[in-house]
């Protein structure tokens, strides 16, 4: 297997996240208040200056478009023509390497055989490395990236547990040097490019892997529902089972679950938590260019 270049994102990206994730707590904690950017910067020890150009090297956007891009409002404007967009992606199809206006992937799915025994038999290479989104844990096969979820509070064992559990029968052995360029790939917009597509590879139910693929039709800086999902997959009836095969997505980011929200806007539930949702919608965001500064 060839590789694209060596990871991009140092251990500063993690540093820059860690004060992001702790500004929006604090903000969710009091946003009645509505505290005043002097009274963030005070509570994350910064400046202002310096929280300013936290956000800047981290988003591409002041503290306070950024702010504007996680509000229930904007939340709702990604919503506008959800169903259409999922339409607009299935007629266009993804033949080749490909999802829309974004990240180009391949993705193919194991049989469901090897889900059902459980992974036995396979051999999941992973590595923890530096994002734009704390410390990441990627998997791999030797077909692609089969996991992507992330560390918090420098608990690496309940990391690598929770891919474990997925595929508990599954041999798991650690090596960076194939997972690195991987994770690189996968949160680097320098390394988005048709020409060298990031390789996913599904391990699931049929269900959940129907499911996984509609969620790669979201494009960056739209957003759907369960219930437009569940329509598309011809299940109308089917939202709370969309939810549980979203929930259970392994591939953190590179397959958009957190692109799916609430009819009203509301971010509802994430796997590895509500305040990195934000904070990548907000991430998301700053590289469309959808908020104005």
């Amino acid at each position: 297997m060839t590789h694209p270049t060596a990871p991009t994102y140092t251990p500063e990206a993690v540093a820059d996240y860690d004060k992001v994730r702790r500004i929006l707590a604090y903000i969710t904690e009091n946003w009645r208040e509505q505290p005043s950017m002097e009274a963030i910067a005070t509570h994350v020890g910064l400046s202002e200056p310096h929280l300013h150009h936290v956000f800047r090297r981290w988003a591409g956007l002041s503290p306070k478009a950024f702010l504007q891009a996680i509000t229930l409002d904007h939340a709702r404007g990604l919503l506008r023509d959800s169903a259409s967009i999922l339409d607009t992606a299935y007629e266009v199809g993804l033949s080749g390497p490909g999802r829309l206006h974004d990240l180009f992937v391949t993705h193919e799915a194991m049989s469901p055989g090897d889900w059902k025994a459980g992974g036995e038999g396979l051999i999941l290479r992973y590595g923890y490395h530096p994002s734009p989104f704390g410390e990441a844990l990627a998997v791999a096969t030797d077909r692609g990236l089969a996991g992507l979820g992330f560390v918090d509070n420098g608990d690496y064992a309940a990391a690598l547990a929770d891919m474990v559990r997925r595929w508990p029968k599954a041999l798991f052995v650690q090596d960076q040097e194939i997972t690195g360029p991987m994770t690189a790939r996968a949160f680097d917009p320098a390394l988005w490019k048709p020409e060298t597509p990031l390789r996913i590879v599904f391990i699931g139910t049929d269900f959940e892997v129907r499911v996984w693929e509609t969620l790669l039709r979201i494009p960056l800086g739209r957003a759907t529902t369960y219930s437009s999902i569940a329509e598309q997959l011809g299940k109308p009836n089917a939202a709370r089972a969309v939810g549980s095969a979203v929930g259970r997505n392994p591939v953190s980011f590179v397959v958009p679950c957190h692109r799916v929200i609430g009819k009203s806007g509301s971010l509802t539930g994430y796997h590895w938590g509500l305040t990195r949702k934000q904070a990548i919608l907000g991430w998301e965001a700053g590289q469309t260019g959808s908020i104005s500064d």
